[in-house]
């Protein structure tokens, strides 16, 4: 009985050791920079062989017993020991002891440290764009990341903003990157139903981002296919943090004014200047003065019928229409957020009110936006969690930039013409007074009778399970959704009616829905077998996307007091339209890592899309990458001076598939009706291998630290050759069509990048600089002979050997001393084949020849931020340098030498005289196209450096909020686009015009709003 005893005791003391071994402990690793998770660190037992790896998003799971103690090792970060104390739940936040090695960076489907990167990406983080007095987020990242060129086109709230990575690879193609939220694909599409494009990117909450990462090189983008040619932009909200429960508050409070104002004719001014014009038009050959259609009798009626007074003698008013464009822009933004939690349940809670009034009158924008991020471990191998961002947008918009009704062309009107209507009291040329006064329409009528109103409700929300299978291997599925209700409302009462030619109003009323859901599912694994470390990931993905669009259009209402559409007396039109597309996706990556310092990457992706061709369906994108980590290697391992030196390269195939829906199918159209009876057409030829273009990019560069990383850095080149660039062609005329869309031609992208960071000073005075600097040189190489023309008087070309949209005009040669007539460099083929240099005065005798690019040859920005004792300043400069401005729709009408009756810049009061003959302005000819022709006169210098924000702040001391129970309280005062150093001649270099812009017409200023310049003052609380 004792021996039965004893072994039953030693058989339960065997069993209780066993389960003391078997005790779970799991819990995640996070970085003490920005709290996100860190993959790969090293969790083991300490005295023993036993551990583990986190994961992708820096979970761990091990086995042990509650008397052990685990050590949490990672390069880069300091080392810390935790004793489990029969804990089963451990979190763990790590503090960096190496400078900028241990940043974390989204790579898609998973993260990993910047040290063990071999692909290139330009990281973003939440201090960067906190606080900053704009709409979107892009605007905020300007200057902030090498290779990344963002313009933002005007100053109107909520328009279209271009961002460039590694330049333009595409002729028809979008050349946006693909932007991703929380692991869903965005639309970014222009969803505006006229030519002043919308920027669906104003939705998203800029206080809500944790960080940005920006994939530009093949190695790092190739994981998404068919859609990161022009790079891939992955945004990741932020989440709660395990600990006490943190509420932060938010205000500030400002406003806007334009960076520049145009010089314009005061009275005097334009009345000398039109009398010489007129003048010197009667005496040109061919013109009888004593002829009533004559310029002279013109400029006479001209004064009489617009109510100017006596020709030579008008009315001594001198409005300064420029100055009447612009309004009183104030801006308030309140934000608030909670987030906390426990080690089971984390959340982020927030909200924004944004309100902003623009600079041109009846602009402004309000943002209502609130999101809910929250993750739960239901038990130690599943996590589940959700991400939900609600936010309403509320555009009051103005017209394109060509419109007459514009705020920007107010500057055409003669200065003698009052703003106000003595007579009526109302803005000239509103009913009942004359409406044909002033010459043009003055768009001053539109506030008040007329409103052009954008409404978005927008959802972008996901779900996720994360389910840890055995140690190392997770499996995680998600489920996102990109809801977006645009609405747009267009009124313009009888008042308006010389704009619209509609007497009695017109009304037009045009939604867009569009849902996007996408599913991604994926393995993830990751182990440390000695010196060998290995993650990989394995997955699928699918994405739907349906745009519906509904447009009705009313004319003549009852009166001004009815502004919708079924009170109109004529539904004058109306449509519906619904388009959608498909893909789906397979990937897989893989990184090894060999004692600390020998890297290797592979990734690939098959994206299949409905957009192409059903023999082309399909398309493979692999990538491969190496890095050698130098200073690891016994030669460096020591050194004083370079505490960090990695080289790394990179190839890989990327694609682009942002074209247009059904561009492969043969389509029919219903609409060719015959008679009473409907029918239909065929409208497009069909081109079943028609596939996506895509984009072969070398990379290879340099990372580097200095002195324990104070000065740190990156040095890349690379190489972009897109292939089969998809081009609507012309077909032969026995198709029974014009055209056909087919995969045609190359071009290319090159250039270097440059990143450095130094901590000049250290200690309680702190200063840090961060540069960077980028070039690009993009080139056409084949479009198979074909010349692709755009913009105004297509001055703008896609041909081969030159960059995209090379301006291409009749060179510009100065003045005739002997006459004031403008002169043209001829430059015809003389029979040696060199150009004929010689100069003409008849503009049709000039050949067109390359006169610059709109795309700049370097961008850069450097920012330097000084900090003591709670008091920081951070002040950013960025630059363009090295693109061509169009300012030919500006310069034909308001400084060509009286072309037309318009207003003119101040700089034509230098026109040709007999006594001022030295001079680059020809002779003032009213009506005559003396120099007023597209050609290079207007081909402008486009670079500029501009300080883009300046921030200072304030946090009061610990000891002191700590007294009335507040965890924080910074003030701050921040502006924006403070000053523009350039030699620009017109209202601001970052110009985009928004009714011609495209990938060909680049670089156009027609009456284009100048940047705001924003002052702002606020005020953070944390409780």
């Amino acid at each position: 009985m004792r021996k039965l005893l004893l072994v039953s005791f030693l058989f339960l003391a065997v069993a209780c050791s066993s389960y003391a071994q078997s005790q779970v402990v799991s819990g995640r690793v996070t970085s003490s920079d920005d709290g996100a998770g860190l993959p790969g660190v090293s969790v083991s037992i300490k005295g023993r062989t036993q551990g583990t790896l986190t994961d992708a998003s820096g979970n761990y799971r091990l086995s042990t017993d509650g008397t052990v103690t685990l050590v949490y090792s990672f390069i880069g970060f300091t080392s810390v020991e935790e004793p489990v104390n029969n804990r089963s739940v451990i979190n763990v936040e790590l503090k960096t002891d190496v400078r900028n090695l241990s940043e974390v960076v989204v790579t898609g489907y998973g993260q990993q440290i910047k040290r063990d990167l071999t692909g290139n990406i330009a990281k973003v983080r939440a201090a960067d764009i906190q606080d900053q007095p704009v709409t979107t987020f892009d605007q905020a990242l300007q200057g902030k990341a090498a290779g990344v060129q963002i313009n933002s086109g005007s100053g109107k709230l909520g328009q279209g903003i271009q961002v460039r990575v590694r330049g333009q690879s595409s002729v028809s193609a979008s050349n946006q990157p693909l932007y991703v939220v929380d692991g869903t694909p965005v639309t970014t599409d222009n969803l505006s139903f006229n030519s002043a494009s919308t920027n669906p990117l104003a939705d998203i909450n800029p206080q809500d981002i944790e960080s940005v990462d920006i994939l530009k090189d093949a190695s790092a983008g190739a994981i998404y296919g068919a859609r990161a040619a022009n790079g891939v932009v992955l945004i990741t909200t932020k989440r709660g943090k395990a600990g006490r429960t943190n509420i932060n508050f938010g205000a500030q409070y400002g406003s806007s004014k334009p960076t520049k104002k145009l010089n314009f004719l005061n009275t005097d001014q334009y009345v000398k200047f039109y009398n010489q014009a007129a003048a010197n038009s009667d005496r040109i050959e061919g013109l009888d003065p004593a002829d009533p259609d004559s310029y002279s009798s013109y400029m006479k009626s001209f004064y009489d019928t617009q109510g100017l007074g006596t020709y030579g003698t008008p009315k001594q008013v001198s409005t300064n229409w420029g100055d009447l464009a612009y309004q009183d822009a104030p801006y308030q933004q309140y934000d608030l957020n909670i987030n906390g939690g426990n080690e089971k349940t984390t959340f982020y809670l927030s909200g924004q009110l944004l309100d902003q009034k623009g600079i041109l009158v009846g602009n402004a924008l309000q943002r209502y936006s609130g999101r809910l991020n929250l993750d739960h471990q239901v038990s130690d191998r599943f996590r589940t969690g959700f991400n939900i961002g609600l936010t309403r947008t509320y555009n009051q918009r103005i017209s394109a930039d060509n419109q007459f009704d514009n705020p920007m062309q107010m500057v055409a009107l003669p200065p003698m013409t009052p703003a106000t209507d003595p007579t009526t009291g109302l803005p000239v040329g509103t009913p009942p007074g004359d409406i044909s006064i002033p010459v043009y329409y003055n768009p001053l009528i539109n506030i008040g009778n007329a409103y052009f109103n954008t409404t978005v409700y927008r959802n972008i929300s996901n779900v996720y399970g994360q389910l840890q299978i055995i140690k190392g291997l997770t499996f995680r599925t998600e489920f996102g959704l990109d809801v977006l209700n645009q609405q747009e409302e267009l009124y313009y009462n009888s008042k308006t009616q010389r704009n619209f030619s509609a007497p009695q109003g017109v009304g037009q009323n045009r939604y867009v829905r569009v849902e996007n859901y996408t599913t991604n599912n994926f393995f993830s694994y990751g182990a440390v077998f000695g010196k060998h470390a290995i993650d990989a990931t394995l997955g699928m993905s699918y994405q739907q996307s349906q745009q519906k669009t509904n447009f009705t259009e009313g004319r003549d209402f009852p009166s001004d007091a009815y502004r919708q559409i079924v009170s109109a007396a004529r539904k004058t039109d109306g449509s519906s339209t619904q388009t959608d597309y498909r893909f789906l996706s397979y990937f897989a990556r893989a990184n090894y890592k060999f004692s600390d310092r020998y890297l290797l990457g592979v990734s690939a992706r098959v994206d299949g899309s409905s957009r192409f061709g059903r023999n082309s369906r399909y398309g493979f994108f692999p990538a491969v990458s190496a890095g050698w980590v130098l200073s690891e290697e016994s030669f460096l391992k020591n050194n004083n001076t370079i505490s960090f030196l990695k080289l790394r390269s990179s190839y890989g195939r990327t694609g682009n598939a942002e074209i247009q829906n059904f561009p492969q199918l043969g389509l029919f159209t219903g609409d060719a009706n015959y008679g009473s009876l409907p029918g239909q057409r065929p409208s497009q030829l069909a081109n079943p291998d028609l596939k996506w273009e895509t984009t072969n990019q070398f990379d290879i560069g340099l990372d580097f630290g200095i002195l324990n990383n104070r000065i740190n850095g990156e040095i890349d080149y690379y190489n972009k050759q897109t292939t089969g660039l998809l081009l609507n062609v012309n077909v032969p005329g026995t198709t029974g069509f014009a055209t056909q869309f087919r995969n045609v031609g190359s071009l290319e992208n090159k250039g270097f990048e440059f990143v450095l960071n130094t901590e000049n000073l250290t200690g309680a005075f702190r200063w840090t600089t961060s540069f960077n600097a980028a070039t690009n040189q993009n080139k056409i190489t084949n479009l198979q002979g074909q010349i692709i023309e755009g913009g105004i008087n297509a001055m703008s070309r896609a041909v081969e050997g030159q960059p995209l949209g090379v301006f291409f005009t009749q060179e510009y040669a100065g003045v005739d001393p002997a006459n004031g007539d403008a002169l043209w460099y001829k430059n015809t083929a003389n029979p040696d084949g060199s150009l004929d240099r010689t100069t003409t005065n008849v503009y049709s005798q000039a050949q067109r020849v390359v006169k610059g690019s709109p795309l700049p040859k370097w961008t850069g920005g450097i920012t330097n931020t000084f900090s003591y004792k709670g008091i920081t300043l951070s002040v950013l400069f960025n630059g363009v340098f090295g693109n061509k401005i169009n300012f030919y729709g500006v310069g034909r009408y308001s400084s060509a030498n009286g072309r037309f009756e318009d207003n003119q810049t101040v700089d034509q009061l230098d026109a040709w005289t007999t006594q001022n003959t030295n001079t680059n302005v020809p002779e003032a000819r009213l009506y005559y196209n003396n120099g007023a022709q597209s050609s290079s006169r207007f081909i402008l210098d486009g670079s500029f450096v501009r300080l883009r924000t300046a921030t200072l702040s304030y946090n009061l001391p610990k000891t002191l909020i700590n007294r009335v129970k507040l965890n924080s309280v910074r003030f701050f005062v921040t502006g924006q686009n403070l000053l523009t150093f350039t030699k620009y001649a017109g209202w601001d270099p970052e110009v985009n015009a928004d009714y011609i812009v495209s990938n060909i017409a680049q670089g156009y200023d027609f009456y284009t709003a100048p940047q705001a310049r924003t002052i702002t003052g606020g005020i953070n609380i944390g409780f």
